[in-house]
């Protein structure tokens, strides 16, 4: 398959995993009940078979509690149906991952979420996952139009994140009201006069962050319902903004210092 027509699939709705490291995070968020998503059928490059053992073998076992199929292929067939090159010769055909909408039960007392809004591409939205979630989130809140569709890229760029953190479709202004009746601080990334540097912000749980993609932001709406808007501080003049999952993952990790434990006190 020419180059050109694998680039242009990057963009379209794709429940194919590709590499060990996705398909686990798939069968990891079906034991968590994390996610719903069925793997179909794995196919392995039998060219692979001694150099990835290990992984087949748990892969395999997998097989007998999970359902799937396991099927030997060569390597021109994984090429012919994967997008990147990192795969290491293993992919899984799988189906949808039905998103439920957020629900006051849903929501945890003094928990920490994200909202995610207006990301320019699935790499972006991807990266922004995976710093959401190894910081500590629990739970990801985005809009109806979304890149979950591109399933396998963004598992890729979030090296599995996406399927292994609870993730709901909302009505962004509805859900924030949500999370504010249930006594939640909502606070905002955006550039705005009155902002508040992130790092003399009070980000004590229970807390939902809002973020925006670079180039459009957050919307109107979602902000004037905020209760403050967060800034990062530069170490130098520059007038560029920093990526949407640069800027989660620096405020997402600010979150976490401001709540994590040691020794069992609050830090």
């Amino acid at each position: 398959m020419p180059v050109v027509q694998k680039e242009e699939k990057k963009f379209i709705s794709s429940s194919l995993m590709e590499g060990f490291v996705s398909i686990r995070s798939v069968i990891e968020g079906n034991i968590n009940k994390t996610n719903d998503r069925k793997i179909n059928t794995i196919f392995y490059d039998t060219a692979k078979k001694v150099s990835k053992k290990k992984e087949l073998s748990f892969l395999k076992a997998k097989s007998y509690e999970l359902g799937y199929e396991m099927v030997e292929v060569d390597s021109d067939y994984i090429s012919s149906r994967t997008i990147g090159n990192s795969h290491g010769g293993i992919i899984a055909d799988c189906g949808e991952r039905m998103l439920p909408n957020i629900e006051n039960d849903n929501i945890i007392p003094n928990g920490f979420y994200v909202m995610l809004e207006g990301i320019e591409d699935p790499y972006n939205f991807g990266y922004s996952l995976r710093s959401i979630y190894a910081a500590g989130a629990d739970g990801i809140l985005l809009s109806e139009r979304n890149w979950m569709s591109a399933a396998g890229v963004v598992a890729r760029a979030s090296a599995g994140a996406s399927e292994l953190a609870k993730i709901y479709v909302v009505n962004p202004e509805e859900a924030i009201k949500k999370f504010k009746e249930q006594g939640y601080k909502v606070y905002a990334t955006d550039k705005a006069e009155e902002s508040i540097s992130v790092y003399d912000a009070n980000l004590k749980k229970p807390l939902l962050l809002l973020v925006g993609g670079e180039k459009r932001g957050l919307s109107k709406p979602v902000l004037d319902l905020s209760d403050g808007i967060l800034c990062l501080d530069y170490g130098r003049e520059f007038r560029a903004a920093l990526s949407a999952a640069s800027a989660a993952s620096i405020i997402s990790f600010e979150i976490f210092r401001q709540n994590r434990e040691k020794n069992g006190q609050k830090a």
